[in-house]
């Protein structure tokens, strides 16, 4: 039997990357600023985090206008939200000790 750590997602373990999939796991998509305040940190660490998101294809960025100015929306991909529920489970399998 592999102890159940070795399920854990190297990319969204991280608190800050972690907190951006979990908010984001309870909305079809959310608009950077609501993210942003949300999980409290500032934008140039959001941005830092969600590139590495996106890399991974665990988040979609969808970019848009509403007037003049530029609105950016994130959502979990497929991929994503089956990488959460994994990381979830297996820190619920820790957590539930031996």
């Amino acid at each position: 039997m592999t102890h159940p750590r070795k399920s854990l997602d190297n990319v969204i373990h991280m608190p800050i990357r972690f907190s951006i999939v979990a908010a984001l796991s309870g909305v079809d998509e959310a608009e950077f600023k609501v993210l942003r305040d949300a999980i409290e940190i500032t934008d140039s660490a959001l941005s830092k985090q969600l590139a590495i998101l996106v890399d991974a294809d665990y988040v979609k960025m969808r970019k848009t206008f509403v007037g003049n100015r530029p609105r950016t929306y994130l959502s979990l991909t497929k991929t994503g939200r089956t990488v959460l529920e994994r990381h979830l489970a297996a820190l619920r399998e820790i957590a539930g000790g031996l």
